[in-house]
């Protein structure tokens, strides 16, 4: 995916949507970044990224979701705008052992 650019619309953006991390930092992993907009993002936030994020580039995105990131509403809803029906299953986190409690 192509880098992103640091406008200050997309600072603001990732400010917002990524808190945990610096804007700087979260714009520069385009598709952790924009999975968090295409979740948590509003209509604001999608309008920042009209001109410089296209189709193929949500696309490219649910291909490689980060597990954790998509809620199902948005992972249907993300799917559907991309043409994809039926939606796969949500990605999930592999090699984690669940934790037990102790006796």
């Amino acid at each position: 995916m192509k880098p992103l650019p640091a406008t200050p619309e997309l600072l603001n953006v990732a400010r917002r949507v990524v808190w945990f991390k610096e804007p700087e930092k979260a714009l520069a992993d385009p598709v952790h970044f924009l999975a968090h907009v295409m979740t948590y993002g509003t209509v604001e936030d999608l309008k920042a990224l009209t001109g410089i994020v296209g189709k193929e580039d949500f696309s490219e995105v649910l291909d490689n979701a980060p597990p954790g990131i998509f809620d199902a509403r948005s992972w249907a809803y993300w799917n559907l705008k991309c043409g994809r029906q039926p939606a796969p299953p949500l990605p999930t986190r592999t090699g984690l052992q669940p934790v037990r409690p102790s006796p």
